[in-house]
């Protein structure tokens, strides 16, 4: 298996996005930073995008770093592969909100493949252009908190088929009611589109209840109620939202390829989601690295430079062995999707998705141990990096949702699960 080589194209948009970090991206953190913490929600104008933020976005887009998450579409020209995008997400990783820069930030990415995919061309071109033009932002509303949302069949958002509805020349309307949250995304402004998953039918099979459908922002009946923070950072100008639905009514041919089909649609979409968060966890660790041995190499301890000692040598050496085994793995996820497509992969995502942000969180971990006060204070980035990491072992499933799964498989692989018929008579 030799999925280490690089390819022209990949190389070449690698070099191009490390000078563009270089030049605009570092530089120019600490006015990001400013610029996000003058933001008040409750404002009349409510958060937007930093003025930063958007003006590197337009640079970025002139010099066709842009949408390079998309593989093998019409509509991203690089058409790159999972495998050639994986490192230059990580790039994009070691600074939390550059990714937006290039357009290919989350939950706007997994929203654009999903539409991609399963949208009807009308929904593609309502949503999916403006979203690939970086015009506006999405969100993604699954997780709820009345339930335990790690087990998605739990959710009662309802999704229900409007019976009057539909008998003209229409294509009739869906009525959805409940509460999400954790909707990140859903707190910026220039959010206008959300992708909601709910049940539309409770006498179905368990995994065929669930349907997605596509529901403009300013449709009656939605309320953003409010910024849920993380770790006490409320993360503007997008924020995870707590979103009411009471009695939203939206058009029946904005649901998305079909009723029941919401975890078919799941699977397609958290796939190339789960890996991307990986490798910006890599990018974070990295970084984090870095820091870790300047502010070493830089204070003095009981005589001597804190790098001259030996915990610390131990703690370097582990962190480059962990960021190193978790990059080769996620690598050979992304060669696999690329190869054998999503479902083959799915131990090798479950695995990178249970890695990743414990070895970012390790890593930053010591990052912050090495500079004392400061590493948990806002004057370094390390805390909200570790609190971004620590938020990745519940998103997308936490850890051990992705375990289970993994045992599963490998029972499975070796013979020895039993049917659900076999534990019953055992018990």
């Amino acid at each position: 298996m030799n999925f280490f080589s690089e390819s022209a194209k990949a190389g070449a948009l690698r070099l191009q996005l490390q000078s563009f970090m270089a030049q605009h991206i570092y530089p120019n953190e600490q006015q990001v930073a400013q610029e996000a913490a003058a933001q008040r929600w409750d404002s009349p104008q409510g958060w937007s995008t930093c003025p930063t933020v958007a003006r590197l976005k337009t640079l970025a887009r002139e010099q066709g770093l842009w949408n390079l998450f998309l593989p093998h579409s019409p509509r991203a020209p690089q058409g790159l592969s999972n495998f050639e995008y994986a490192p230059l997400c990580e790039i994009m990783g070691r600074v939390h909100w550059a990714s937006e820069v290039f357009n290919c930030s989350a939950p706007d990415t997994g929203n654009m493949e999903t539409l991609e995919r399963y949208g009807a061309e009308a929904l593609k071109d309502r949503w999916l252009e403006p979203l690939l033009r970086g015009e506006i932002r999405s969100a993604f509303l699954m997780t709820e908190p009345a339930v335990a949302s790690s087990d998605a069949t739990n959710m009662r958002c309802e999704i229900r088929r409007d019976p009057g509805s539909g008998s003209g020349a229409g294509p009739g309307h869906y009525v959805i009611n409940g509460r999400k949250w954790w909707s990140t995304g859903a707190g910026s402004r220039h959010c206008k589109m959300f992708i909601v998953m709910g049940k539309t039918d409770l006498d179905a099979p368990r995994h065929q209840q669930h349907s997605m459908i596509v529901v403009p922002a300013d449709t009656p009946g939605v309320r953003v109620l409010r910024p849920v923070p993380v770790f006490g950072y409320n993360h503007a100008p997008h924020g995870h939202m707590e979103v009411l639905l009471e009695n939203v009514r939206v058009p029946a041919d904005h649901l998305l390829l079909g009723e029941g089909r919401g975890f078919e649609i799941a699977q397609g979409r958290l796939g190339p989601g789960r890996i991307h968060h990986c490798m910006r966890s890599i990018g974070a660790a990295e970084r984090a690295l870095e820091a870790m041995c300047k502010r070493l190499a830089d204070r003095i301890a009981f005589g001597r430079p804190l790098a001259e000692q030996g915990v610390w040598h131990e703690r370097i050496a582990n962190s480059r062995c962990l960021i190193e085994q978790a990059r080769l793995l996620t690598m050979k996820a992304a060669w696999m999707m690329d190869t054998v497509g999503n479902k083959a992969a799915r131990a090798e995502i479950a695995m990178i998705k249970v890695v990743a942000p414990n070895m970012a969180c390790q890593v930053i971990d010591w990052a912050i141990q090495a500079h004392g006060g400061g590493g948990v204070s806002d004057d370094f980035p390390l805390a909200f990096s570790y609190a971004d990491q620590r938020t990745l072992r519940l998103a997308d499933g936490p850890d051990e949702v992705h375990r289970e799964a993994l045992a599963k498989l490998e029972l499975t692989r070796l013979g020895l699960r039993r049917k659900p018929t076999e534990l019953s008579l055992a018990r």
